[in-house]
Protein backbone atom coordinates (compact mmCIF):
# COMPACT_ATOMS: atom_id res chain seq x y z
CA UNK A 1 0.00 0.00 0.00
CA UNK A 2 1.21 3.54 -0.79
CA UNK A 3 2.06 4.98 2.63
CA UNK A 4 2.14 8.61 1.52
CA UNK A 5 -0.07 10.77 -0.64
CA UNK A 6 0.12 14.17 -2.30
CA UNK A 7 -3.30 15.67 -3.00
CA UNK A 8 -2.44 18.13 -5.77
CA UNK A 9 0.48 18.58 -8.17
CA UNK A 10 0.97 22.09 -6.74
CA UNK A 11 1.45 20.77 -3.18
CA UNK A 12 4.80 21.08 -1.42
CA UNK A 13 3.73 18.80 1.44
CA UNK A 14 2.78 15.14 1.56
CA UNK A 15 0.52 13.24 3.95
CA UNK A 16 1.55 10.14 5.89
CA UNK A 17 -1.09 7.43 5.48
CA UNK A 18 0.70 5.38 8.14
CA UNK A 19 3.58 5.96 10.56
CA UNK A 20 6.76 6.83 8.66
CA UNK A 21 10.04 5.96 10.32
CA UNK A 22 13.14 8.11 10.12
CA UNK A 23 15.26 7.39 6.98
CA UNK A 24 12.22 6.19 5.01
CA UNK A 25 12.62 7.19 1.35
CA UNK A 26 9.81 8.84 -0.59
CA UNK A 27 9.09 9.59 -4.23
CA UNK A 28 5.88 11.33 -5.26
CA UNK A 29 4.77 13.98 -7.78
CA UNK A 30 8.34 14.50 -8.94
CA UNK A 31 9.69 14.94 -5.42
CA UNK A 32 12.26 12.51 -4.00
CA UNK A 33 13.89 12.45 -0.60
CA UNK A 34 14.37 10.90 2.82
CA UNK A 35 12.14 11.25 5.89
CA UNK A 36 14.51 12.84 8.41
CA UNK A 37 12.28 12.49 11.48
CA UNK A 38 9.44 10.12 12.36
CA UNK A 39 6.09 11.26 10.91
CA UNK A 40 2.91 10.08 12.60
CA UNK A 41 0.03 8.94 10.40
CA UNK A 42 -2.31 11.79 9.28
CA UNK A 43 0.47 14.37 9.61
CA UNK A 44 2.14 16.33 6.83
CA UNK A 45 5.81 16.55 5.88
CA UNK A 46 7.84 18.77 3.57
CA UNK A 47 8.36 17.38 0.07
CA UNK A 48 11.03 20.01 -0.54
CA UNK A 49 13.04 22.51 1.49
CA UNK A 50 10.66 25.31 2.45
CA UNK A 51 12.20 28.68 3.33
CA UNK A 52 10.96 30.83 6.21
CA UNK A 53 8.11 33.00 4.87
CA UNK A 54 7.35 30.58 2.03
CA UNK A 55 3.77 29.38 1.57
CA UNK A 56 2.66 25.88 2.55
CA UNK A 57 0.53 24.41 -0.25
CA UNK A 58 -1.97 21.55 0.18
CA UNK A 59 -4.99 20.63 -1.97
CA UNK A 60 -3.47 23.21 -4.35
CA UNK A 61 -4.35 25.95 -1.81
CA UNK A 62 -2.33 28.10 0.56
CA UNK A 63 -2.81 26.51 3.98
CA UNK A 64 0.04 28.09 5.93
CA UNK A 65 3.32 29.95 5.95
CA UNK A 66 6.68 28.68 7.19
CA UNK A 67 7.75 30.47 10.39
CA UNK A 68 11.26 29.07 10.05
CA UNK A 69 13.14 27.07 7.43
CA UNK A 70 11.56 23.61 7.09
CA UNK A 71 13.89 20.88 5.87
CA UNK A 72 12.83 18.39 3.23
CA UNK A 73 11.37 15.26 4.88
CA UNK A 74 10.54 16.96 8.19
CA UNK A 75 7.13 17.27 9.85
CA UNK A 76 4.84 20.26 9.31
CA UNK A 77 3.88 21.41 12.81
CA UNK A 78 2.57 24.35 14.81
CA UNK A 79 6.19 25.08 15.74
CA UNK A 80 7.27 25.75 12.16
CA UNK A 81 4.01 26.76 10.45
CA UNK A 82 1.52 29.61 10.90
CA UNK A 83 -1.95 29.92 9.41
CA UNK A 84 -2.08 31.76 6.08
CA UNK A 85 -4.70 32.09 3.36
CA UNK A 86 -4.93 33.43 -0.17
CA UNK A 87 -6.57 36.78 -0.85
CA UNK A 88 -9.93 36.68 -2.60
CA UNK A 89 -12.16 39.04 -4.55
CA UNK A 90 -15.55 39.21 -6.20
CA UNK A 91 -16.06 39.36 -9.96
CA UNK A 92 -17.37 42.08 -12.24
CA UNK A 93 -20.83 41.91 -13.78
CA UNK A 94 -23.99 40.27 -12.48
CA UNK A 95 -23.30 36.70 -13.55
CA UNK A 96 -20.35 34.55 -14.50
CA UNK A 97 -20.01 31.36 -16.47
CA UNK A 98 -19.31 28.25 -14.40
CA UNK A 99 -19.00 24.94 -16.17
CA UNK A 100 -19.82 21.82 -14.17
CA UNK A 101 -19.72 18.21 -15.29
CA UNK A 102 -22.22 16.38 -13.06
CA UNK A 103 -21.66 12.71 -12.22
CA UNK A 104 -23.42 10.04 -14.25
CA UNK A 105 -26.77 9.36 -12.57
CA UNK A 106 -28.48 6.95 -14.99
CA UNK A 107 -28.46 4.15 -12.39
CA UNK A 108 -29.98 6.40 -9.72
CA UNK A 109 -32.73 8.28 -11.58
CA UNK A 110 -35.50 6.00 -10.34
CA UNK A 111 -34.38 5.85 -6.72
CA UNK A 112 -37.03 6.68 -4.14
CA UNK A 113 -37.36 6.92 -0.39
CA UNK A 114 -40.53 6.61 1.67
CA UNK A 115 -41.27 9.81 3.54
CA UNK A 116 -43.96 11.98 5.10
CA UNK A 117 -45.56 14.51 2.75
CA UNK A 118 -46.43 17.94 4.16
CA UNK A 119 -48.99 20.45 2.95
CA UNK A 120 -46.29 22.73 1.49
CA UNK A 121 -44.83 19.93 -0.68
CA UNK A 122 -41.84 19.14 1.51
CA UNK A 123 -41.24 15.52 2.51
CA UNK A 124 -39.97 14.43 5.90
CA UNK A 125 -37.69 11.52 6.66
CA UNK A 126 -39.28 11.34 10.14
CA UNK A 127 -42.65 12.25 11.68
CA UNK A 128 -41.90 14.00 14.96
CA UNK A 129 -44.04 15.84 17.48
CA UNK A 130 -41.69 18.25 19.25
CA UNK A 131 -41.96 19.80 22.70
CA UNK A 132 -39.82 22.86 23.46
CA UNK A 133 -39.67 26.00 25.63
CA UNK A 134 -39.58 29.62 24.53
CA UNK A 135 -37.23 30.31 27.43
CA UNK A 136 -34.82 28.35 29.63
CA UNK A 137 -37.09 28.96 32.66
CA UNK A 138 -39.37 26.23 31.29
CA UNK A 139 -36.66 23.58 30.88
CA UNK A 140 -37.66 21.75 34.06
CA UNK A 141 -41.27 21.53 32.89
CA UNK A 142 -40.08 20.21 29.53
CA UNK A 143 -38.11 17.50 31.33
CA UNK A 144 -41.17 16.71 33.47
CA UNK A 145 -43.19 16.16 30.28
CA UNK A 146 -40.35 14.12 28.79
CA UNK A 147 -40.20 11.80 31.78
CA UNK A 148 -43.98 11.35 31.83
CA UNK A 149 -44.40 10.64 28.11
CA UNK A 150 -41.37 8.45 27.59
CA UNK A 151 -42.28 6.17 30.50
CA UNK A 152 -45.99 6.01 29.68
CA UNK A 153 -45.52 5.45 25.94
CA UNK A 154 -43.32 2.43 26.50
CA UNK A 155 -39.91 3.63 25.39
CA UNK A 156 -37.14 1.14 26.04
CA UNK A 157 -35.72 1.21 29.56
CA UNK A 158 -32.34 2.87 30.03
CA UNK A 159 -29.57 0.26 30.50
CA UNK A 160 -27.65 2.70 32.68
CA UNK A 161 -30.66 3.16 34.97
CA UNK A 162 -30.74 -0.61 35.35
CA UNK A 163 -27.04 -0.54 36.19
CA UNK A 164 -27.54 2.05 38.95
CA UNK A 165 -30.43 0.03 40.40
CA UNK A 166 -28.22 -3.06 40.61
CA UNK A 167 -25.49 -1.00 42.30
CA UNK A 168 -28.05 0.24 44.84
CA UNK A 169 -29.18 -3.32 45.51
CA UNK A 170 -25.57 -4.45 45.97
CA UNK A 171 -24.84 -1.57 48.36
CA UNK A 172 -27.98 -2.12 50.45
CA UNK A 173 -27.00 -5.76 50.88
CA UNK A 174 -23.44 -4.86 51.94
CA UNK A 175 -21.92 -6.48 48.87
CA UNK A 176 -18.98 -5.37 46.72
CA UNK A 177 -20.22 -3.00 44.01
CA UNK A 178 -17.14 -3.78 41.89
CA UNK A 179 -18.74 -7.16 41.22
CA UNK A 180 -21.58 -5.46 39.31
CA UNK A 181 -21.02 -4.74 35.62
CA UNK A 182 -22.96 -2.94 32.91
CA UNK A 183 -24.86 -5.49 30.85
CA UNK A 184 -25.08 -3.88 27.41
CA UNK A 185 -27.89 -4.99 25.16
CA UNK A 186 -26.67 -6.33 21.82
CA UNK A 187 -27.74 -4.95 19.51
CA UNK A 188 -29.27 -1.72 20.86
CA UNK A 189 -32.83 -1.44 19.59
CA UNK A 190 -34.46 1.74 18.34
CA UNK A 191 -36.21 3.83 20.97
CA UNK A 192 -39.76 3.83 19.56
CA UNK A 193 -43.15 4.17 21.20
CA UNK A 194 -45.23 1.03 21.54
CA UNK A 195 -48.41 3.11 21.31
CA UNK A 196 -47.78 5.35 18.28
CA UNK A 197 -46.29 3.51 15.31
CA UNK A 198 -45.71 6.40 12.90
CA UNK A 199 -44.84 9.21 15.29
CA UNK A 200 -42.07 9.98 17.74
CA UNK A 201 -42.24 12.64 20.44
CA UNK A 202 -39.03 14.61 20.90
CA UNK A 203 -38.10 17.09 23.63
CA UNK A 204 -35.84 20.12 23.24
CA UNK A 205 -34.30 22.27 25.96
CA UNK A 206 -31.97 25.27 25.61
CA UNK A 207 -30.41 28.09 27.64
CA UNK A 208 -31.76 31.01 25.63
CA UNK A 209 -34.90 33.16 25.34
CA UNK A 210 -34.16 35.85 27.92
CA UNK A 211 -31.34 37.58 29.78
CA UNK A 212 -29.09 37.79 26.71
CA UNK A 213 -29.30 40.22 23.83
CA UNK A 214 -32.58 40.87 22.07
CA UNK A 215 -30.81 39.81 18.90
CA UNK A 216 -30.23 36.36 20.38
CA UNK A 217 -33.91 36.04 21.38
CA UNK A 218 -35.06 37.12 17.92
CA UNK A 219 -32.64 34.63 16.38
CA UNK A 220 -34.02 31.89 18.65
CA UNK A 221 -37.54 32.62 17.41
CA UNK A 222 -36.41 32.35 13.79
CA UNK A 223 -34.52 29.13 14.51
CA UNK A 224 -37.53 27.53 16.23
CA UNK A 225 -39.76 28.66 13.35
CA UNK A 226 -37.42 26.79 11.02
CA UNK A 227 -37.77 23.66 13.14
CA UNK A 228 -41.55 23.94 12.94
CA UNK A 229 -41.36 24.35 9.14
CA UNK A 230 -38.95 21.43 8.79
CA UNK A 231 -40.79 18.54 7.07
CA UNK A 232 -39.70 16.12 9.81
CA UNK A 233 -42.06 17.89 12.24
CA UNK A 234 -45.78 17.09 12.39
CA UNK A 235 -46.75 19.43 15.25
CA UNK A 236 -45.49 20.97 18.47
CA UNK A 237 -46.15 21.70 22.12
CA UNK A 238 -44.59 25.00 23.21
CA UNK A 239 -44.14 26.17 26.80
CA UNK A 240 -43.77 29.85 27.68
CA UNK A 241 -43.22 31.54 31.03
CA UNK A 242 -44.87 34.72 29.78
CA UNK A 243 -42.42 37.56 30.44
CA UNK A 244 -39.37 36.48 28.42
CA UNK A 245 -37.73 38.29 25.49
CA UNK A 246 -38.49 35.42 23.10
CA UNK A 247 -42.22 36.03 23.05
CA UNK A 248 -44.82 33.80 21.44
CA UNK A 249 -45.76 36.66 19.12
CA UNK A 250 -42.12 36.77 18.01
CA UNK A 251 -42.30 33.09 17.08
CA UNK A 252 -45.54 33.67 15.17
CA UNK A 253 -43.94 36.56 13.28
CA UNK A 254 -40.97 34.35 12.37
CA UNK A 255 -43.32 31.61 11.13
CA UNK A 256 -45.19 34.11 8.95
CA UNK A 257 -41.88 35.35 7.56
CA UNK A 258 -41.15 31.78 6.42
CA UNK A 259 -44.49 31.65 4.61
CA UNK A 260 -46.24 29.62 7.30
CA UNK A 261 -46.02 25.97 8.25
CA UNK A 262 -49.18 24.65 6.62
CA UNK A 263 -51.69 22.73 8.72
CA UNK A 264 -49.28 21.68 11.48
CA UNK A 265 -50.94 22.10 14.91
CA UNK A 266 -49.13 24.26 17.48
CA UNK A 267 -50.09 24.05 21.16
CA UNK A 268 -49.03 27.03 23.31
CA UNK A 269 -49.04 26.98 27.12
CA UNK A 270 -48.15 30.15 29.05
CA UNK A 271 -47.39 29.43 32.71
CA UNK A 272 -48.03 32.96 34.02
CA UNK A 273 -51.37 33.02 32.22
CA UNK A 274 -52.49 29.51 33.28
CA UNK A 275 -51.42 29.65 36.92
CA UNK A 276 -50.11 26.60 38.76
CA UNK A 277 -47.48 24.33 37.30
CA UNK A 278 -49.68 21.27 37.84
CA UNK A 279 -52.53 22.84 35.88
CA UNK A 280 -50.26 23.75 32.97
CA UNK A 281 -48.64 20.29 32.88
CA UNK A 282 -52.07 18.62 32.96
CA UNK A 283 -53.29 20.71 30.03
CA UNK A 284 -50.07 20.20 28.09
CA UNK A 285 -50.14 16.42 28.54
CA UNK A 286 -53.76 16.04 27.54
CA UNK A 287 -53.57 18.28 24.45
CA UNK A 288 -50.23 16.83 23.39
CA UNK A 289 -51.64 13.32 23.58
CA UNK A 290 -54.51 14.40 21.29
CA UNK A 291 -51.91 15.87 18.91
CA UNK A 292 -49.98 12.61 18.86
CA UNK A 293 -53.13 10.71 17.93
CA UNK A 294 -53.61 12.96 14.90
CA UNK A 295 -49.94 12.99 13.92
CA UNK A 296 -49.84 9.20 13.99
CA UNK A 297 -52.30 9.12 11.08
CA UNK A 298 -49.52 10.28 8.74
CA UNK A 299 -48.11 7.43 6.65
CA UNK A 300 -44.94 7.12 4.58
CA UNK A 301 -45.29 7.45 0.81
CA UNK A 302 -42.83 7.15 -2.08
CA UNK A 303 -40.82 10.27 -2.92
CA UNK A 304 -38.02 11.04 -5.34
CA UNK A 305 -34.48 11.93 -4.30
CA UNK A 306 -35.28 15.54 -5.25
CA UNK A 307 -37.24 15.72 -1.96
CA UNK A 308 -34.10 15.17 0.11
CA UNK A 309 -32.38 18.15 1.70
CA UNK A 310 -28.98 17.03 2.93
CA UNK A 311 -27.07 19.03 5.53
CA UNK A 312 -23.29 18.57 5.45
CA UNK A 313 -21.35 18.74 8.72
CA UNK A 314 -17.99 17.66 10.13
CA UNK A 315 -16.71 17.47 13.67
CA UNK A 316 -13.78 16.03 15.62
CA UNK A 317 -11.93 15.99 12.29
CA UNK A 318 -8.53 14.44 11.73
CA UNK A 319 -5.81 14.49 9.11
CA UNK A 320 -7.69 11.91 7.02
CA UNK A 321 -11.06 13.72 7.00
CA UNK A 322 -10.21 15.79 3.92
CA UNK A 323 -8.85 12.74 2.09
CA UNK A 324 -11.59 10.14 2.69
CA UNK A 325 -14.81 11.10 4.50
CA UNK A 326 -15.25 14.64 3.20
CA UNK A 327 -14.57 13.82 -0.47
CA UNK A 328 -17.07 10.93 -0.18
CA UNK A 329 -19.67 13.36 1.14
CA UNK A 330 -18.69 15.71 -1.68
CA UNK A 331 -19.32 13.11 -4.38
CA UNK A 332 -22.61 12.12 -2.73
CA UNK A 333 -23.48 15.82 -2.64
CA UNK A 334 -22.90 16.04 -6.38
CA UNK A 335 -25.14 12.99 -6.92
CA UNK A 336 -27.95 14.55 -4.86
CA UNK A 337 -27.62 17.84 -6.76
CA UNK A 338 -27.65 16.05 -10.13
CA UNK A 339 -30.82 14.21 -9.03
CA UNK A 340 -32.58 17.50 -8.24
CA UNK A 341 -32.18 17.54 -4.46
CA UNK A 342 -30.92 20.22 -2.09
CA UNK A 343 -27.59 20.23 -0.26
CA UNK A 344 -26.51 22.67 2.47
CA UNK A 345 -22.84 23.25 3.30
CA UNK A 346 -22.30 25.05 6.62
CA UNK A 347 -19.45 26.09 8.98
CA UNK A 348 -18.11 29.37 7.57
CA UNK A 349 -14.98 29.44 9.79
CA UNK A 350 -14.03 26.23 8.01
CA UNK A 351 -14.18 27.85 4.59
CA UNK A 352 -11.35 30.26 5.42
CA UNK A 353 -8.73 29.91 2.71
CA UNK A 354 -11.02 28.47 0.02
CA UNK A 355 -13.11 31.62 -0.44
CA UNK A 356 -11.96 32.22 -4.01
CA UNK A 357 -12.82 28.66 -4.99
CA UNK A 358 -16.32 29.17 -3.54
CA UNK A 359 -16.69 32.55 -5.27
CA UNK A 360 -15.62 31.06 -8.59
CA UNK A 361 -18.33 28.38 -8.21
CA UNK A 362 -21.05 30.98 -7.50
CA UNK A 363 -22.47 32.13 -10.86
CA UNK A 364 -24.64 34.99 -9.51
CA UNK A 365 -22.67 37.97 -8.21
CA UNK A 366 -25.24 38.97 -5.56
CA UNK A 367 -24.80 35.53 -4.00
CA UNK A 368 -21.00 35.64 -4.03
CA UNK A 369 -21.06 39.17 -2.62
CA UNK A 370 -23.36 37.99 0.18
CA UNK A 371 -20.91 35.16 0.91
CA UNK A 372 -18.00 37.62 1.04
CA UNK A 373 -19.88 39.97 3.37
CA UNK A 374 -20.91 37.17 5.73
CA UNK A 375 -17.35 35.84 5.86
CA UNK A 376 -15.81 39.27 6.51
CA UNK A 377 -18.43 40.27 9.09
CA UNK A 378 -18.00 36.96 10.92
CA UNK A 379 -14.20 37.20 10.89
CA UNK A 380 -14.36 40.80 12.17
CA UNK A 381 -16.76 39.82 14.97
CA UNK A 382 -14.39 37.05 16.06
CA UNK A 383 -11.45 39.45 16.07
CA UNK A 384 -13.37 41.99 18.17
CA UNK A 385 -13.55 39.49 21.02
CA UNK A 386 -9.87 38.63 20.75
CA UNK A 387 -10.25 35.53 18.61
CA UNK A 388 -10.13 34.67 14.92
CA UNK A 389 -10.64 31.91 12.37
CA UNK A 390 -6.97 30.97 12.82
CA UNK A 391 -7.90 29.76 16.35
CA UNK A 392 -10.54 27.35 15.02
CA UNK A 393 -8.55 24.07 15.08
CA UNK A 394 -9.09 22.24 18.38
CA UNK A 395 -6.33 20.43 20.32
CA UNK A 396 -7.73 17.18 18.91
CA UNK A 397 -7.53 18.51 15.34
CA UNK A 398 -3.93 19.61 15.82
CA UNK A 399 -2.89 16.36 17.48
CA UNK A 400 -4.23 14.44 14.48
CA UNK A 401 -2.66 16.53 11.74
CA UNK A 402 -4.86 19.61 11.17
CA UNK A 403 -2.48 22.28 12.39
CA UNK A 404 -3.92 25.41 10.70
CA UNK A 405 -7.45 26.63 10.05
CA UNK A 406 -6.73 26.90 6.32
CA UNK A 407 -5.53 23.29 6.24
CA UNK A 408 -8.66 22.21 8.09
CA UNK A 409 -10.85 24.36 5.81
CA UNK A 410 -9.35 23.03 2.58
CA UNK A 411 -10.35 19.52 3.66
CA UNK A 412 -13.70 20.51 5.16
CA UNK A 413 -14.79 22.25 1.94
CA UNK A 414 -14.51 18.93 0.11
CA UNK A 415 -17.92 18.03 1.60
CA UNK A 416 -19.48 20.48 -0.85
CA UNK A 417 -18.40 18.55 -3.93
CA UNK A 418 -17.88 20.44 -7.19
CA UNK A 419 -21.34 21.70 -8.19
CA UNK A 420 -22.29 25.38 -8.58
CA UNK A 421 -23.36 27.34 -5.49
CA UNK A 422 -27.02 28.19 -6.15
CA UNK A 423 -27.71 30.24 -3.01
CA UNK A 424 -26.09 31.71 0.08
CA UNK A 425 -28.05 31.74 3.35
CA UNK A 426 -27.50 33.61 6.57
CA UNK A 427 -28.15 31.76 9.84
CA UNK A 428 -31.88 30.84 10.21
CA UNK A 429 -32.69 31.57 6.54
CA UNK A 430 -34.66 28.64 5.10
CA UNK A 431 -33.42 26.79 2.03
CA UNK A 432 -35.45 27.29 -1.12
CA UNK A 433 -33.12 26.59 -4.07
CA UNK A 434 -32.31 23.14 -5.40
CA UNK A 435 -28.63 22.32 -5.68
CA UNK A 436 -25.79 23.42 -3.40
CA UNK A 437 -26.50 26.09 -0.79
CA UNK A 438 -24.09 27.74 1.66
CA UNK A 439 -25.31 28.42 5.21
CA UNK A 440 -23.50 30.73 7.61
CA UNK A 441 -23.03 28.80 10.87
CA UNK A 442 -20.17 28.47 13.33
CA UNK A 443 -17.79 25.54 13.20
CA UNK A 444 -19.12 24.30 16.55
CA UNK A 445 -20.55 20.86 15.74
CA UNK A 446 -23.86 21.09 17.59
CA UNK A 447 -24.54 24.77 16.89
CA UNK A 448 -23.93 24.17 13.19
CA UNK A 449 -26.02 20.97 13.04
CA UNK A 450 -28.80 22.78 14.93
CA UNK A 451 -28.67 25.53 12.30
CA UNK A 452 -28.72 23.13 9.35
CA UNK A 453 -31.95 21.57 10.59
CA UNK A 454 -33.48 25.00 11.25
CA UNK A 455 -32.77 25.85 7.60
CA UNK A 456 -34.65 22.82 6.31
CA UNK A 457 -32.27 19.84 6.22
CA UNK A 458 -34.27 16.61 6.60
CA UNK A 459 -31.07 14.59 7.00
CA UNK A 460 -27.50 15.46 8.08
CA UNK A 461 -24.34 13.67 6.92
CA UNK A 462 -21.62 14.19 9.52
CA UNK A 463 -17.98 13.23 8.93
CA UNK A 464 -15.61 12.65 11.82
CA UNK A 465 -12.07 11.41 12.26
CA UNK A 466 -11.81 11.28 16.05
CA UNK A 467 -15.41 10.36 16.91
CA UNK A 468 -18.32 12.41 18.24
CA UNK A 469 -21.82 11.32 19.34
CA UNK A 470 -23.63 14.41 17.98
CA UNK A 471 -27.26 13.91 16.97
CA UNK A 472 -30.38 16.02 16.52
CA UNK A 473 -33.91 15.81 17.98
CA UNK A 474 -35.80 15.76 14.68
CA UNK A 475 -33.40 14.75 11.90
CA UNK A 476 -31.28 11.62 11.33
CA UNK A 477 -27.58 12.42 11.71
CA UNK A 478 -25.47 9.90 9.78
CA UNK A 479 -21.96 9.64 11.23
CA UNK A 480 -19.22 8.90 8.68
CA UNK A 481 -15.72 7.93 9.87
CA UNK A 482 -12.58 8.95 8.01
CA UNK A 483 -10.60 5.92 9.12
CA UNK A 484 -11.20 2.25 9.81
CA UNK A 485 -9.56 2.38 13.24
CA UNK A 486 -12.28 4.76 14.47
CA UNK A 487 -15.03 2.68 12.86
CA UNK A 488 -13.88 -0.40 14.77
CA UNK A 489 -13.17 1.46 18.02
CA UNK A 490 -16.51 3.34 18.27
CA UNK A 491 -19.11 1.23 16.42
CA UNK A 492 -21.84 2.57 18.70
CA UNK A 493 -21.65 6.06 17.15
CA UNK A 494 -20.36 5.48 13.60
CA UNK A 495 -22.80 4.59 10.80
CA UNK A 496 -20.48 4.36 7.80
CA UNK A 497 -16.75 3.89 7.22
CA UNK A 498 -14.72 5.61 4.50
CA UNK A 499 -11.41 4.40 5.91
CA UNK A 500 -11.29 1.87 3.09
CA UNK A 501 -9.98 4.72 0.93
CA UNK A 502 -7.00 5.16 3.25
CA UNK A 503 -6.61 1.36 3.39
CA UNK A 504 -6.49 1.27 -0.41
CA UNK A 505 -9.51 -1.00 -0.82
CA UNK A 506 -12.17 1.27 -2.36
CA UNK A 507 -12.53 4.55 -4.25
CA UNK A 508 -14.31 7.76 -3.28
CA UNK A 509 -16.95 7.14 -5.95
CA UNK A 510 -17.65 3.57 -4.82
CA UNK A 511 -18.15 4.55 -1.20
CA UNK A 512 -20.28 7.59 -2.09
CA UNK A 513 -22.65 5.33 -4.01
CA UNK A 514 -22.77 2.85 -1.11
CA UNK A 515 -23.50 5.71 1.30
CA UNK A 516 -26.29 6.96 -0.97
CA UNK A 517 -28.00 3.57 -0.69
CA UNK A 518 -27.71 3.73 3.10
CA UNK A 519 -29.06 7.28 3.14
CA UNK A 520 -32.17 6.09 1.29
CA UNK A 521 -32.75 3.31 3.81
CA UNK A 522 -32.38 5.71 6.72
CA UNK A 523 -34.61 8.30 5.05
CA UNK A 524 -37.25 5.61 4.61
CA UNK A 525 -37.12 4.60 8.26
CA UNK A 526 -35.81 1.13 7.42
CA UNK A 527 -32.72 1.46 9.60
CA UNK A 528 -31.93 3.90 12.43
CA UNK A 529 -28.80 5.97 12.84
CA UNK A 530 -26.47 5.27 15.74
CA UNK A 531 -27.27 8.71 17.19
CA UNK A 532 -30.95 7.77 17.18
CA UNK A 533 -30.24 4.47 18.92
CA UNK A 534 -28.38 6.38 21.62
CA UNK A 535 -31.20 8.94 21.84
CA UNK A 536 -28.61 11.66 21.15
CA UNK A 537 -30.75 14.79 20.70
CA UNK A 538 -28.45 17.83 20.68
CA UNK A 539 -29.78 21.36 20.27
CA UNK A 540 -27.72 24.53 20.84
CA UNK A 541 -28.73 27.88 19.29
CA UNK A 542 -25.88 30.04 18.02
CA UNK A 543 -25.26 33.17 20.08
CA UNK A 544 -23.88 35.20 17.25
CA UNK A 545 -20.40 36.60 17.41
CA UNK A 546 -19.37 34.38 20.30
CA UNK A 547 -18.85 30.91 18.82
CA UNK A 548 -16.32 29.71 16.28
Amino acid sequence: MNRIISLNKKDNVGVALSHLKENTSFSINGYKGIIIEAIEEKHKFALKHIDAGEQIIMYGNIVGEAKIDIKKGSVISTQNTANATAKYQSFKGKERLFSWSPPVIDRFKDLIFNGYYREDGQVGTENNWIVFPMVFCENRNILTLKNAFERALGYEQNIYEDFVKRLVHQHQNNKNIDEVYLLEKEPITQNKSKIFKNTQIKFITHNAGCGGTRQDSDTLCRLLAGYLKNPNVAGATILSLGCQNAEIKGLRTAINHLGGIGDKPLLFFDQQDIGTEAKMIELAIKETFKGLIQADKHKRKAAGISKLTIGLECGASDGFSGISANPVLGHLSDLIVALGGKVILSEFPELGGVEQEIIDRTPIKSHSDKFIKLMKDYAAAAQRIGSGFDMNPSPGNIKDGLITDAMKSAGAAKKGGSSPVNDVLDYTEYVKESGLNLLCTPGNDVESTTGLVGSGANMVLFSTGLGTPTGNPIVPVVKVSSNTKLFKKMPDIIDFNTGEIIDGHKTIEELAEELLMKVIKIASGDIPTKASLLNQNDFIPWKRGVSL
